[in-house]
């Protein structure tokens, strides 16, 4: 390890990570693998739909990225799901390729028709979700798991045994249970699962020890968003020795999503000092495709990956980072913009909180009007006035609410005198102009620039 691990040329963070106090009972495993379940548990969520192009293009960024596993989806859904599972095992992207399925012998037959290398297996694993949301007697469960998995094994598929709703289930008798099937069927690994996202950070080290002194299997992480809690229980299960880690892209997923890989990876790379061997400067890029195809709405400010996490709008760390330059850029950013693959920062004091100073700068720059119309002002001599009203509305949302990149933008369609008023009203209320002769003389004479510059 480094001498500095906490401050190298991409990255700054607290060198408290690496006391040896904070150090001294750390298990991370030699190897920690990557287990990306976007086309199956983050295509869950609520509005994604993904076609069989959608998901070989995830595949391969997901392989371009450097991940490990690829858990391409659940082949009983759908003859289109099974036919894009096939594809991507086809194509022999360079990541293992799993499947998931119930434990079913007809599930993992499907599963074994794609030709992928191995197979997630659910069994509900609480007595209450089995009671009330499965409505199975218990040893038809049990029954089913066993054949199930050495069904899989027989056809040589690796075996990931998978508990829903784990967490939730009382600890002796989950074990009990899943000890069983180890042993009379087949299980290669067992995933650590908190289907609702409940277990606390603190309560994580408990679980993973927990199942440690009675199962003696690689186990794997599998946990969910409901508390905000995936990042760090994902981590405090890999400090404590697991192997393999299971995440989303952007953390998309049922219900709050499940553990964001660009975070968990970069958590670990900069403040344990884990390097878990992905090409980090493709998990902006990736990020990007995967919000292309499934729409998700994805927040400007969101860790790693966010458009505008690197973008600096207040006035006192815009001189802060004039001052240290790109050079000393993680000064300001904890992780240097390109290492993540994200535009080098950018310095844009455009909005209301910009100084007195810049504003004046402006309006010299446009003869006296601060109004930052760089974009937008259409004339048009078909609007009624309703489509006015509603532009005058989008104005004023657009301008305090949602800033563009570049200057704040009216967008307005009606007549050239619409527009003025428009405008007029815009510049009075949100940029404190008076209504002045010689200011509505400029401002007529300013839209008409624009207008003709369309």
């Amino acid at each position: 390890m480094a001498k500095q691990p906490w401050k190298t040329d991409n990255w700054f963070v607290s060198q408290w990570n690496y006391a040896d106090e904070v150090r001294k009972d750390f298990k991370f495993a030699k190897k920690i693998k990557i287990h990306d379940i976007t086309l199956r548990d983050g295509e869950q969520q609520t509005g994604i739909i993904l076609s069989k192009d959608d998901k070989i293009r995830i595949a391969e960024a997901l392989a371009e990225a450097g991940v490990h596993r690829i858990e391409a989806g659940m082949p009983i859904v759908s003859p289109s799901d099974a036919e894009a599972i096939k594809e991507i095992a086809r194509r022999n992207l360079g990541p293992q390729i799993f499947a998931f399925s119930r434990c079913m012998k007809e599930d993992v037959q499907r599963a074994i028709d794609t030709g992928v290398n191995g197979v997630v297996m659910e069994i509900p694993s609480s007595q209450h979700m089995v009671d009330l949301a499965y409505k199975w007697p218990m040893e038809k469960a049990i029954e089913t798991s066993i054949e199930a998995t050495k069904f899989a094994q027989k056809n040589g598929l690796e075996v990931v045994f998978f508990p829903i709703d784990f967490s939730r289930s009382e600890m002796n008798w989950v074990l009990n249970l899943i000890n069983r099937v180890a042993t009379e069927g087949h299980m290669d690994a067992l995933a650590l699962v908190d289907t609702f996202g409940v277990v606390s950070p603190h309560a994580m080290r408990y679980f993973v020890r927990e199942v440690k002194k009675r199962i003696n299997k690689r186990l794997e992480a599998h946990f969910h968003q409901d508390f905000g809690m995936g990042v760090a229980n994902t981590i405090m299960a890999a400090a404590e020795g697991v192997e393999v880690l299971h995440t989303t892209v952007l953390g998309v997923g049922e219900r709050a999503g499940n553990t964001p890989m660009e975070e968990t990876v970069m958590a670990l790379l900069t403040m344990y000092g884990v390097d878990v061997g992905l090409k980090y400067d493709k998990l902006t890029p990736l990020a990007n495709l995967v919000q292309k195809l499934t729409g998700v709405d994805v927040p400007s400010n969101k860790p790693v990956v966010g458009r505008q996490l690197y973008q600096i709008e207040s006035g006192i760390i815009a001189s802060w980072y004039k001052n240290c330059g790109e050079e000393n850029a993680t000064e300001l950013f904890p992780v240097r913009a390109k290492f993540v693959g994200q535009p080098p920062a950018e310095s844009s004091v455009r909005s209301r909180r910009t100084s007195k100073a810049s504003a004046r700068r402006r309006r010299e720059k446009r003869g006296g009007i601060e109004l930052d119309v760089s974009a937008g002002i259409a004339f048009s001599r078909h609007s009624d006035r309703r489509s006015v009203m509603a532009a005058k509305r989008r104005v004023y949302a657009d301008c305090r609410l949602y800033p563009s990149e570049k200057n704040c933008s009216l967008y307005v369609a009606g007549t050239e005198e619409e527009v003025f008023e428009v405008a007029l009203h815009h510049a009075i209320t949100s940029h404190g102009h008076k209504d002045t002769p010689d200011f509505r003389k400029q401002l007529r004479s300013f839209l008409k620039e624009e207008s003709q510059s369309r």
